[in-house]
């Protein structure tokens, strides 16, 4: 898949997420990957930039806690903030999904 494509959603669903729980970094890549059966795949390099704009938004924060291996890690919780900013994300997707499908005719590109 284009990475660019990637890019535009990066933080929708790193804040969709951690509506599901709160995570560390590793975590976050790990559980994308699986919940979308390997089509969004992160690298740390990507991964930590989207979570510090977010922390910097206030759509975040990262706390340090015992991980289950008994390892302090960070963990990014999300907030009420960011529940808003993920509102507000998934309807422009909404929008942008049902212009994208109405062009296509409906269709997923099965009929090209």
């Amino acid at each position: 898949m284009d990475k660019r494509y990637m890019a535009l959603n990066t933080s929708m669903l790193v804040l969709r997420l951690l509506e599901q729980r709160s995570m560390y970094g590793y975590q976050i890549i790990r559980e994308l990957e699986q919940q979308s059966q390997m089509v969004f795949r992160l690298q740390e390099g990507t991964l930590y930039p989207v979570l510090h704009g977010l922390e910097q938004k206030g759509a975040v924060v990262s706390l340090q806690k015992t991980a289950e291996n008994g390892r302090m890690r960070k963990y990014y919780e999300i907030t009420a903030s960011g529940k808003r900013l993920l509102q507000e994300k998934a309807e422009e997707w909404r929008t942008y999904e049902t212009a994208v499908n109405q062009v296509m005719g409906g269709v997923l590109f099965g009929g090209l």
